[in-house]
């Protein structure tokens, strides 16, 4: 199977209006960002994106948040962009927060074949709403479903072209569950090798988790939040 494709248009273009797509990423280290830039080109819309956050009001998923392509966030932290809250407060967008444990558990659960788990996160919460709660130990627990998405689009240092994926850093968050949770995983990469070129035991996800995969170009290595210290 041939899992290399040119660039991020080629990789996304078979994603529908409706879908649900996961994003990997950490805050703004490790997004994808060729491949959201490329959905903003395509325009396809009403889409369901699960992501640790948002982006910001110009990068990441904040750029089609801006083009009114989301439909549903479900994020465990949305406090770096004011058109999310804008759309919010306005009641244009949909939004599941969920804690972040829960949002890494549902992603890993989804890639590891396991329908549901019960978490005590979140009992006692609005977190609680509507789900099954049951006693375990003495100790309340909430049932959570694992993941349900069309695509897991993520960003990955190093791949090659069986589409074995090595993260660096913070990259290696949300990113690694989200490749193996997904119906379809796509993968851009800052630097793509061939098989063999990379070292058997620092492999993070195996390609047989990876349908198409791409050498990413552009990244601008953003800063989310800088503090220097005053001279």
């Amino acid at each position: 199977m041939n899992k290399v494709v040119a660039n991020a248009d080629e990789a996304v273009r078979d994603i529908k209006d409706g879908m649900t797509l996961m994003l990997g990423g950490f805050g703004l280290c490790g997004i994808p960002e060729n491949s959201i830039a490329a959905l903003v080109r395509m325009g396809v819309k009403n889409l369901t994106c699960i992501s640790n956050n948002a982006g910001v009001d110009d990068f990441g998923i904040g750029l089609m948040l801006k083009t009114r392509q989301v439909k549903k966030m479900i994020s465990s932290y949305v406090g770096e962009n004011d058109e999310f809250e804008r759309q919010l407060l306005s009641g244009e967008l949909e939004v599941e927060l969920i804690p972040q444990g829960t949002l890494a558990e549902r992603c890993r659960a989804a890639g590891a074949g396991i329908p549901a788990f019960f978490t005590p996160a979140g009992y006692g919460t609005e977190v609680a709403e509507g789900k099954e709660v049951r006693e375990f130990n003495g100790k309340m627990y909430l049932l959570e479903h694992a993941f349900d998405s069309d695509f897991a689009i993520v960003k990955a240092w190093k791949g090659d072209t069986d589409g074995n994926l090595i993260f660096k850093g913070t990259a290696r968050n949300f990113n690694p569950m989200m490749a193996m949770a997904g119906k379809i995983t796509i993968a851009e990469v800052e630097e793509l090798l061939e098989p063999g070129e990379l070292a058997a035991n620092e492999i993070h996800v195996p390609g047989i988790f990876v349908n198409k995969i791409f050498k990413g170009v552009n990244y601008e290595k953003r800063i989310e939040q800088r503090t220097v210290r005053q001279n």
